[in-house]
């Protein structure tokens, strides 16, 4: 479990050269960071089925999570990643130059996801906070396709009074949505999880 496909570790390479967060404690509260790798893995498992499909990752970064998934994805899948920032986004770029499956965009990934589908899979990092934006990505998602979103603490680790034990914007969204079958997975470092949903009509 502690080997990387080489183009994560290249990836890993980039985002320490961008000054890019690999983990949330490097982050803060105020900035994004890169993919974990037991998401990274787990995205890795999602993309290994998604023969002769689409993945969409909204939030590219450093290009952490678009390696995990451009590693493990069949030959006829393809990958459209997006991200809003320049810098990033060309470093992401000419990460996945070689591979002619994966597309990187600069843009908002609200904005320039949407003509980009339907997606078997969609790996939805880039902040999304409105009802209205996350049922428009379930939308985008083929019946059994599944979206993804990372950055979750699992309740077991939330602080006694912490007011996401009550209300969870993200695991509001998956409860709150009716064509998806959800569930939490909490990875091994038991400090994390994230939330993954089926389209089921």
């Amino acid at each position: 479990m502690d080997q990387f496909p080489p183009l994560v570790m290249r990836a890993q390479a980039v985002a320490r050269q961008s000054g890019f967060p690999l983990t949330r404690e490097e982050a803060g509260p105020d900035r994004p960071s890169a993919c974990l790798p037991g998401v990274g893995r787990f995205l890795a498992v999602l993309a290994a089925g998604c023969a002769g499909g689409r993945i969409g990752e909204l939030g590219t970064g450093a290009g952490i999570g678009a390696a995990w998934i451009a590693s493990a994805m069949p030959a006829d899948c393809m990958l459209v990643t997006v991200e809003i920032d320049a810098v990033l986004a060309s470093a992401a770029r000419e990460l996945l130059a070689a591979d002619s499956r994966a597309e990187v965009i600069t843009g908002d990934a609200l904005g320039v996801i949407p003509g980009r589908g339907p997606f078997d899979l969609l790996f939805a990092d880039s902040g999304v906070r409105a009802r209205g934006d996350f049922a428009a990505l379930v939308s985008l998602l083929r019946i059994g396709g599944r979206i993804v979103m990372d950055d979750v603490t699992p309740e077991h680790a939330l602080p006694a009074g912490s007011p996401l034990r009550a209300d969870d914007v993200k695991r509001g969204f998956f409860s709150g949505e009716p064509r998806l079958t959800w569930t939490e997975v909490v990875l091994p470092d038991l400090r994390n999880s994230l939330l993954v949903g089926t389209r089921t009509r």
